[in-house]
């Protein structure tokens, strides 16, 4: 099963929210986000986990970029 997050910054947490179930962990590091996430996502599919199926996780963040340069083409 597909399990798509959404992510971002808000202040000094990271959060992230699944597109579809109703999952939502948050985190100071992304390190630990990406480790909630799979742990939510197991919980919240934890019938569909224990009959064998793993969930894949994807995780769609904005970025903004600061101090970057324009690229040319051509």
């Amino acid at each position: 099963m597909l399990v798509k997050f959404q992510v971002y910054r808000d202040g000094r947490w990271w959060g992230a929210r699944a597109i579809g179930p109703a999952i939502f962990t948050q985190a100071k590091t992304l390190d630990k986000l990406y480790e909630n996430v799979k742990e939510a996502s197991r919980l919240h599919f934890e019938e569909e986990v224990n009959k064998g199926e793993k969930p894949e996780i994807v995780l769609i963040a904005d970025a903004e970029v600061k101090g970057g340069r324009k690229a040319s083409v051509g």
